[in-house]
């Protein structure tokens, strides 16, 4: 293998072509190829031959012998040159490379999902959901749909977060200039998780792949996390927040994906009662925000 077939192996978008690599067939390839190049023989069990790799990782051949594939085929899969693949040789893939059950969830969509063409049609937050959003006194809560949008909050979220930016969760991780959040390495990595997961069964809305390119030329911290195909989610945890009135925030959240079919997402924040936590979300309940 030359220095060229080694570079091949692993090419991955830059910033200016990220928004133009969201082909569902193109992203298996390139999500193949980057778990590929993070493990190594020793790593699999595999003996290491030879003191100079041209490789970062596993090469293909390699990979195909732990999946049992022929080269061919796993080259065409890279290449996004090979449709329909069986359950049973993403299986092998998935379990050749170690993927996580997001990995192996986000790998099943790229080559299962019925992709949708053209933009979606605009999202709806149906008025019972709006009313119940309002009803969360003191809870902040709000819900998203595709590309990140938040569609709707209400009052405890607005005085939480303060300006969604331009009503999205993507933009206000990367672009706002101070984002609330005191750890935003989790925040980006979410934030670029969900994205990854639209643009699967969305690969031809142009509004997704202009707000990707947007996010990849003004954030270099975005183009970093896009290009390695990071898929990980987190439905709920702690999220860490810094609010110029109260300071540090410790809160729990949950996210619920609605039953409804409509991709849409509600997240809500919560503290335990009687903690500092709670009386902050009290306090900034009663200084106000606005809800949509």
């Amino acid at each position: 293998m030359d220095d060229r077939q080694a570079t091949q192996e692993f090419d991955t978008p830059d910033a200016a072509s990220a928004s133009a690599s969201l082909d569902p067939h193109v992203e298996l390839g390139e999500f193949l190829r980057s778990r590929r190049g993070r493990l190594t023989p020793e790593e699999v069990g595999l003996p290491e031959f030879g003191r100079h790799r041209r490789v970062p990782g596993l090469r293909r051949e390699e990979l195909a012998q732990l999946a049992g594939v022929s080269v061919a085929y796993l080259t065409r899969l890279e290449q996004g040159r090979a449709h329909n693949a069986s359950a049973e040789v993403l299986d092998a893939l998935a379990r050749a490379l170690r993927l996580t059950a997001t990995e192996r969830t986000h790998l099943n969509h790229l080559a299962r999902c019925r992709h949708h063409g053209g933009e979606a049609e605009a999202e709806e937050v149906r008025p019972g959901l709006r009313a119940m959003l309002a009803a969360l006194d003191g809870t902040p809560a709000y819900v998203t749909g595709r590309r990140t949008d938040v569609l709707a909050w209400n009052a405890p979220a607005a005085a939480l977060f303060g300006d969604f930016a331009g009503g999205n969760l993507a933009r206000l991780v990367f672009l706002r200039p101070d984002p609330p959040f005191a750890d935003p390495e989790a925040e980006a990595a979410d934030a670029v998780g969900a994205l990854r997961r639209d643009a699967t069964c969305h690969p031809d809305d142009p509004r997704l792949a202009a707000l990707v390119g947007e996010l990849s030329l003004h954030s270099a911290d975005f183009a970093r996390l896009w290009a390695r195909h990071h898929v990980e989610e987190r439905a709920h945890g702690t999220r860490r927040l810094r609010h110029p009135l109260v300071g540090g925030l410790d809160l729990a959240f949950e996210t619920f994906r609605l039953p409804d079919g409509s991709e849409q997402t509600l997240t809500v924040h919560h503290a335990p009662p009687g903690s500092a936590a709670a009386d902050h979300l009290r306090f900034l309940a009663s200084w106000g925000g606005g809800a949509s």
